[in-house]
């Protein structure tokens, strides 16, 4: 087992980006649903810098947990590992960025909202919400893309810490299920925000699992 700066490094990246990830959305005063809905500006403004930078810590760890990911590629994706190391990583990578593209939407409407409702007749209300739909529609397409993305890679990427017992082989399968699971609910289940919030949870549990295995246990890069 291999325990030096890089895996320290990555281990500690994990952790960080499940603690902002899951304490942006913890703490926040407000969760937006799929659609935007008047209500969500009229709670929002109740604390609307408050919410703006949870929702910022919140982005920010999905920009994290890129950061984690491609300092596992740099640790581990040398033969024969990279074959499935690196197309893993890099799905995973690019579902991570579109949906922390997706979540930027959530963040900027949601904030440009208050001032654009504030003093509005509900007719002028209800135009406004009408005037965005089509935008919140498209995002929906970008959060759906982006966990079936994650998904396809978490399990590309748990296939080769399987097949080469790069950590415990049960984290391995841990990264395999949770792939399965996330491209499952999305392909065979309409989009729901509230049917998905569980794999968001145990995704945060996967980072953690993943940082403390790294800094405990380190990686293991004997060819097998």
């Amino acid at each position: 087992m291999i325990k030096d700066f890089e895996t320290k490094f990555t281990g500690w990246a994990f952790i960080v980006a499940a603690l902002l990830l899951w304490g942006g959305w913890a703490l926040s005063s407000h969760h937006v649903g799929e659609y935007f809905v008047a209500s969500d500006f009229t709670a929002i403004g109740e604390n609307v810098w408050y919410w703006i930078w949870m929702y910022r810590i919140h982005i920010f760890g999905w920009v994290t947990m890129a950061i984690a990911m491609f300092a596992l590629v740099a640790t581990t994706a040398r033969k024969p590992y990279r074959v499935l190391i690196l197309p893993g990583a890099g799905m995973v990578i690019v579902g991570t960025f579109t949906i922390a593209i997706a979540a930027a939407y959530y963040y900027n409407y949601g904030a440009w909202g208050v001032g654009q409702i504030a003093g509005k007749s509900p007719e002028e209300i209800q135009e406004f919400m009408n005037s965005i739909l089509y935008t919140n529609q498209y995002v929906t397409c970008f959060v759906r893309f982006g966990r079936i993305f994650s998904g396809v890679g978490l399990v590309l990427l748990g296939a080769g810490l399987v097949k080469w017992k790069i950590v415990s082989s049960w984290l391995g399968w841990f990264t395999i299920i949770l792939g399965l699971v996330a491209m499952g609910i999305i392909l065979s289940i309409p989009d729901n925000f509230e049917i998905y919030k569980p794999v968001f949870h145990v995704k945060v549990i996967w980072l953690v699992a993943m940082g403390v295995m790294l800094l405990k246990e380190g990686v293991n890069l004997t060819k097998k």
